[in-house]
């Protein structure tokens, strides 16, 4: 009996998407723009709530060749209908904020998490103490960034990767330490850099050329010197007084407050690259939410 008497109560529930596409529809008074919200097709959402009007037994919508209009019936289910879906969408929030209301996971390239992001989450604990943030740095790709709720990837800038919005657009500078020295002398013009040893970042070679062609230095060697798949490293080169190394500005203060290293020119190239931020349509986490809109708000340029 038991079993029988949950069938006859299943039959006497219409099922779940047939009442949102009502909704929509309502609110829209088109099938068309109910799609669109819900991620349908036209046919779909017709389908939807003509199943609908099946299951009580009298039509919904009065149906014109161009447009639609509720019955007397149909307004009169809207108002519920409604109801019972915030209550359905505020449940649902609740618990999904409950999983993750403390925590916030954020994916970035390892040199931007040390050099930029860990500052960032500092500032943003100081306004939120109550959230946590866990950091997952990585070099190249990395699948476990899956899990991330805010990712952070640097592209270069005809790559822009979809769903995301750009941060900002690197600048670059050139950097060294406060000792170094090119020929027994400080460096004082770009014409010095043909003889001060150069510090590359592999798959970033492009950065000493646009620095040669803006300042027209040709017929210079780009080639020598030491190489380095990791920002960071160079870094520590150049603060080693390895040589000279161009790199983006957003990921330099920390080393140029500590006065580990110099700016011997005044250098402000654009960069190929920019930072980019994945947007938070689809994501329903909120101190999530807030992190991406500090990042925002903290975006360099």
């Amino acid at each position: 009996m038991k079993i029988i008497w949950g069938l006859w109560q299943l039959e006497k529930t219409p099922y779940l998407n047939f009442v949102r596409s009502f909704e929509a529809a309502a609110r829209h008074l088109s099938f068309t723009a109910a799609a669109a919200e819900l991620n349908y097709t036209q046919s779909a959402i017709s389908n939807h709530v003509r199943s609908l009007e099946e299951f009580i037994g009298r039509p919904l919508f009065t149906r014109y060749p161009r447009s639609l209009a509720l019955t007397t019936l149909g307004e009169a289910y809207l108002p519920s209908v409604r109801h019972a879906l915030a209550e359905i969408d505020k449940a649902t929030e609740a618990i999904i904020t409950n999983l993750h209301e403390k925590k916030v996971v954020i994916a970035c390239p390892i040199s931007l998490a040390q050099n930029w992001l860990t500052r960032m989450v500092n500032e943003f604990n100081v306004l939120h103490p109550d959230i946590t943030v866990v950091i997952h740095g990585n070099i190249w790709s990395d699948k476990d960034s899956n899990v991330a709720d805010i990712k952070l990837v640097s592209e270069r800038n005809e790559d822009a990767p979809d769903g995301f919005e750009r941060l900002w657009r690197d600048k670059l500078t050139v950097v060294c330490a406060p000792n170094y020295t090119v020929k027994g002398r400080p460096i004082k013009a770009a014409e010095d850099m043909r003889d001060a040893r150069l510090i590359h970042m592999l798959g970033r070679t492009v950065y000493w050329q646009a620095f040669a062609d803006h300042f027209g230095l040709s017929n210079w060697n780009l080639a020598s010197g030491a190489q380095t798949n990791s920002l960071n490293i160079a870094l520590e080169l150049a603060a080693n007084g390895q040589g000279c190394a161009i790199l983006p500005k957003s990921l330099l203060e920390t080393y140029l407050e500590r006065k580990l290293l110099i700016e011997p020119l005044e250098v402000n190239l654009d960069s190929p690259w920019s930072c980019y931020v994945s947007n938070m349509r689809s994501n329903r986490n909120r101190p999530a939410h807030l992190l991406h809109a500090f990042l925002l708000s903290q975006a360099i340029g």
